[in-house]
């Protein structure tokens, strides 16, 4: 399926490639350049690429491309949804996935890749069996392997590669039953100058860290499951019982892990957590304008409000802005018109607020609109999402304590 992999950084130099069946020349990736140059951002570059016997197919992630080289058709998200698996790999074994890590790290990073692909289809892709397989890199050990000449390579074939359950590893033992679950949600909202939801919808994930022993079996319900569309479950969730009942049922992987993703699109149940009051205006016989955003708390059930960041791109006639910010810092590039105020927490006793005059070019005409104003946002242990207010988790055979927790950002 795959015949070659390249890492391509953001300033299109090649650091590093694999290949699993024939030797694929580099200069295929200059059907990738052609289309990075044609895309205003790395963000847009499109995410497959025909050529006359390839198909470049591509995720860009920590300003890393990660390019896959195919001879045939395949289903493409099959192969890009490889390619972030290959970029959480990376991120488990080495904390972060960054050129000079991967650099650092080029052998076990080759031993990874081997294991996770045989002649080009998927074979080992689960953290739990990867690190029994290749070690994880560690000052220790690389001492180690200096001195003797060994490898991370593992002794042994992992217990869970030949198990009806291949994500997890059989005879595992904690002192302490613990299960942790992560409700992450961020939401996608336009609102209008009068505070009007246009529309809004929600992207989240729920992420665990299990630590249980034996082989538990975990049942997970929702108070109203009916709201999740588009889901995209782990491997180990039973899917029928879900189609069924709308259930969670599955035996989770030992350690950290996606259990799945989902989007609420509905409108009227999505409630926005904030609001902004802005007066924002331009006068046509006058060369200087108003400028004054206030930032809130909305339905917030008593959680405090942080990493408030407001964003803004002013029209091309403002030549800079004088402002004044009650709290935080703000930032106004006169060359890219984007105008940036870094709030922090929101106090709701003393709400920030931005106010000051814009300078702007004489003559000009007025503008049409105002600016639009981006707010990003980050809210913790709170759901927005009816739906995921309350985790019932039922277990087979053993004791646990369960941690809901649920940042959310907009």
């Amino acid at each position: 399926m795959i015949h070659s992999l390249f890492l391509i950084n953001s300033s299109g130099d090649i650091f590093l490639e694999k290949h699993w069946k024939s030797v694929v020349s580099r200069s295929v990736c200059d059907y990738f350049f052609e289309a990075q140059e044609r895309a205003t951002e790395a963000e847009n570059v499109p995410p497959v690429i025909p050529t006359p016997h390839h198909y470049l197919l591509s995720v860009y992630r920590h300003k890393i491309f990660f390019v896959a080289v195919i001879q045939t058709e395949v289903p493409p998200l099959f192969v890009i949804e490889f390619l972030h698996r290959v970029v959480d790999t990376f991120q488990d074994y080495f904390g972060v996935c960054s050129e000079p890590v991967i650099k650092d790290n080029v052998v076990v990073v080759y031993e990874v890749l081997e294991e996770m692909l045989d002649n080009g289809f998927p074979l080992a892709t689960e953290s739990n069996i990867l690190k029994e397989l290749i070690k994880p890199p560690t000052i220790l050990r690389t001492v180690v392997n200096t001195i003797t000449g060994s490898t991370n390579v593992g002794d042994q074939l992992p217990t869970g590669q030949l198990s009806v359950v291949p994500w997890r590893r059989t005879g595992v033992k904690y002192t302490n039953n613990e299960a942790y679950f992560d409700v992450i949600e961020e939401i996608d909202a336009i609102i209008d100058k009068s505070g009007s939801t246009i529309t809004a919808e929600i992207q989240g994930v729920i992420d665990a860290c299990v630590k249980l022993t034996g082989m538990p079996d975990l049942t997970l319900s929702f108070m109203n499951p009916r709201l999740l569309d588009d889901v995209s479950f782990h491997p180990c969730v039973r899917f029928k019982r879900w189609e069924s009942e709308r259930i969670l049922s599955f035996i989770p992987p030992d350690g950290n892990f996606r259990l799945l993703s989902y989007h609420v699109s509905a409108q009227n149940l999505v409630a926005i957590p904030v609001y902004v009051k802005h007066n924002i205006s331009f006068r046509d016989s006058s060369s200087l304008g108003r400028f004054e955003i206030t930032v809130g708390p909305k339905q917030t059930m008593g959680k405090t409000i942080e990493g408030v960041i407001v964003t803004s791109q002013m029209p091309k006639g403002v030549l800079n802005m004088s402002l004044t910010p009650s709290q935080g810092t703000h930032t106004f590039d006169p060359v890219t018109k984007m105008l940036s105020w870094d709030v922090g927490k929101i106090n709701p006793q003393k709400l920030p607020s931005l106010k000051g005059t814009m300078s702007l070019q004489a003559g000009a005409s007025k503008p049409d609109e105002n600016p639009t104003i981006n707010l990003h946002f980050k809210i913790q242990q709170l759901a927005i999402s009816e739906g995921l207010s309350y985790l019932l988790l039922l277990l087979c055979g053993t004791h646990v304590s369960l941690l809901q927790s649920a940042p959310v950002s907009g």
